[in-house]
């Protein structure tokens, strides 16, 4: 086998590959808009609107994220390349997540919400240079 035919299989087999996970990630998605609504009527009925509002903030930055999964892996198709800026976005939103998540358990003290705060700020900084001095950017 020539090394051109081993290069186009690779290229097919993950084209394949990346299909099926844009398939499972949208049906994913769907799935859980469609859940998220339904679900709407647990902040009247759970025992306390901090329950519901917990339930209902989890899922839509669970959303979120998912969404931005899908937006990786269809910049990918297009370019052919993933963008440093689009993870430390989706890094930032699983951060917040995990900080709201725990905000809500009350599981944080006052010096666990300032680390958080630095780790949330040091992604945030990560993408406003990945998107300052991108590759493509001209000056």
């Amino acid at each position: 086998m020539s090394q051109d035919l081993l290069l186009l299989l690779y290229r097919r087999a993950t084209r394949l590959v990346f299909n099926l996970v844009v398939v499972a990630l949208l049906v994913g998605l769907f799935v859980g808009v469609g859940r998220t609504f339904l679900e709407l009527g647990l902040t009247l009925t759970e025992p306390t609107v901090r329950l519901g509002l917990k339930e209902l903030v989890t899922n839509v930055l669970t959303l979120v994220i998912v969404l931005e999964l899908v937006r990786v892996f269809v910049e990918y198709f297009e370019l052919e390349r993933v963008r440093l800026a689009v993870l430390l976005e989706i890094g930032v939103a699983l951060a917040l997540r995990e900080l709201l998540l725990l905000l809500f358990a009350e599981a944080l003290s006052g010096l666990d919400v300032f680390f958080w705060t630095l780790g949330i700020l040091a992604l945030v900084l990560g993408r406003t240079l990945a998107v300052r001095f991108s590759p493509g950017r001209a000056e």
